[in-house]
């Protein structure tokens, strides 16, 4: 990170979360309450449970139902030295987490081992306070999946997140060699930085990438601290707003529905949203709308003139290109 100055520039240099005094727990909190933060816009994500206890006394960070009706297992680590000074590795750690929660067949399952106690925990944060905790866990699960298009699937594969400051090589090993077996885990580097008193961070995606070649620890060579290059990376990422603005495809002054709801607003220049007088996030305006956790933000903002979700209209525009390309 640069600080700039006139023509001058200044470097910024990560600090740890142990520099800062961060325990784990306010990691975990900081993500509950902005799990966007490492799901994309491309995913929707229901958080469902919290240090959640399994027959073998081990305890999950946090739990969540993805918009496919994969749960989903987060664990954190504050830093590398957290990871590194482990006896047991992290990956395996929340590999046997996942195994456990692969035992669950339906959502009333889900509900009533995970999901319930949790609303239980935090029930100021939900409405229909009528409801009982398992009640309204049922309710808001199975909304989730319907909207999700889900309905019809749950729990058929388990997701894991990683979550650290920064992974050591044979993490990072062992993650791309698991993707590259299948097994659906990813890494997101939390690196924060300091300036004054104010604590900033940057979110970066490590895992899992196109090609895992620069991730692997051999037996003959030492370890690879290479970082994949960003046309690696960038090959997995779709365009936001700002480059469908961009492109033509969507205009500042179009106006942006909530899908199966009543609520719109106008896009800005900077792909934000005006909504009733309030300049908002499309992921932040939607989230609040829909009570989860994440939203699939262009499948979910349906642009008004069209009738066409975002998504539809960024994949047309898309093969367009494609089609262009290959004359």
């Amino acid at each position: 990170m640069y600080k700039i100055s006139g023509n001058k520039s200044e470097s910024i240099d990560p600090v740890s979360f142990a520099e800062l005094g961060y325990q784990e727990s306010d990691i975990e909190e900081l993500l509950r309450r902005n799990i966007e933060m490492i799901s994309e816009d491309e995913k929707s994500m229901l958080i469902v449970g919290q240090q959640v206890r399994n027959v073998h006394y081990g305890r999950s960070d946090l739990t969540a139902i993805d918009n496919n009706g994969d749960i989903v297992l987060i664990e954190i680590k504050r830093d590398r030295r957290d990871i590194e000074g482990r006896k047991e590795s992290f990956e395996f750690q929340a590999i046997r987490y996942a195994a456990s929660y692969a035992t669950i067949v339906t959502p009333d399952e889900l509900v009533t081992k995970i999901y319930a106690p949790y609303i239980e925990k935090y029930r100021e944060e939900f409405e229909n306070a009528a409801l009982t905790s398992f009640e309204l866990g049922r309710r808001k699960l199975n909304e989730f999946l319907e909207d999700s298009g889900a309905g019809k699937r749950f729990n058929n594969k388990q997701r894991i997140i990683l979550v650290a400051s920064d992974f050591d090589e044979q993490t990072l090993s062992a993650v791309a060699w698991l993707n590259s077996n299948n097994v659906d885990m990813s890494c997101y580097k939390l690196i924060p930085y300091k300036i004054n008193e104010d604590v900033y961070l940057t979110i970066e995606k490590v895992l899992p990438l196109d090609n895992y070649d620069d991730y692997y620890v051999t037996f003959l060579e030492k370890a690879s601290t290479k970082t994949a290059s960003s046309k690696s990376v960038s090959r997995r990422l779709l365009p936001k707003i700002d480059t469908m603005l961009k492109w033509g495809v969507v205009n500042e002054g179009d106006i942006i529905k909530a899908k199966d709801y009543q609520d719109e607003g106008s896009l800005l220049g900077n792909g934000n949203v005006l909504v009733k007088g309030q300049e908002i996030s499309l992921q932040k305006w939607l989230k609040e709308l829909y009570g989860w956790s994440s939203v699939q933000t262009y499948v979910f903002a349906i642009h008004k003139e069209s009738g066409k979700a975002l998504s539809e209209i960024r994949q047309e525009y898309m093969e367009k290109l494609e089609q262009e390309n290959n004359i």
